[in-house]
């Protein structure tokens, strides 16, 4: 049994870095050593994950409350939970939800894509929102065609998601959102009878501006990734 110091160390750190512990759990981490839950931490795949196969085969696929559960149980139960936290944290940021988007699968994969790269670094993090189809329908982007652009995505990334206003042009977000032409999901096969599906991300080469484009000073025919790179090079981001 640690110290009093000791105790209250610890249930700071995992009331930082997670979400609270017992008092079994904190005494277990004390005598673990303070460096050592740390590394473990930051490092979860060192740890066993939660095995949501035992959760998941008790349930139908169609309720959203049914996944909500799920998540609230890997938050109580993982044994690492920072990377619960952080996918919790970017949800936050990131924000989309089921009242617009209507598909349930879609918004539990962004959930597992924020867990899986969460703790990694900000043009990863961009890149993978940039293709994730809950996002992509969120603001629009499968509505951002060639020709015909939709500024929604474009504008929401440079504005809420990295820089801030300020640090960009009107035609930033043009060009921005020209260079995102494309980028969209594939049509899921219909809820019923039997669940909810994928909709994978999916680039149409067709549907993609090929022409010039200048984003903050840089000049080419540029695409999404090349976008996401100047925005992660930027001081403001």
């Amino acid at each position: 049994m640690g110290s009093n110091n000791e105790l209250a160390q610890m249930a700071h750190l995992m009331r930082r870095a997670g979400f609270g512990a017992s008092r079994g759990e904190l005494d277990a981490y004390v005598a673990k050593g303070y460096e050592n839950v740390v590394d473990d931490l930051v490092n979860p795949e060192k740890l066993p994950d939660i095995d949501e196969d035992i959760l998941e085969r008790y349930f139908g696929g169609e309720g959203y409350p049914i996944f909500a559960g799920i998540w609230l149980f890997r938050m109580l139960n993982s044994q690492r939970p920072l990377q619960e936290k952080m996918a919790l944290f970017w949800h936050h940021v990131f924000a989309t939800g089921v009242t617009k988007n209507q598909h349930v699968m879609s918004a539990v994969n962004q959930i597992k894509m924020f867990r899986n790269v969460g703790m990694t670094d900000m043009r990863t993090i961009l890149l993978e929102l940039a293709k994730d189809p809950a996002m992509i329908f969120w603001l629009d982007n499968n509505e951002n065609h060639n020709g015909e652009p939709n500024e929604n995505w474009g504008r929401e990334l440079l504005e809420l998601f990295s820089m801030g206003v300020g640090n960009y042009t009107e035609q930033d977000i043009k060009d921005a959102s020209r260079a995102f032409t494309g980028w969209t999901f594939e049509q899921p096969i219909p809820l019923y009878p039997h669940g909810y599906y994928p909709a994978p991300f999916k680039f149409i080469e067709e549907d993609h501006d090929n022409g010039e484009k200048t984003f903050l000073g840089r000049s080419g025919n540029l695409n999404g990734d090349d976008i996401i790179d100047v925005i992660v090079e930027q001081p403001a981001t």
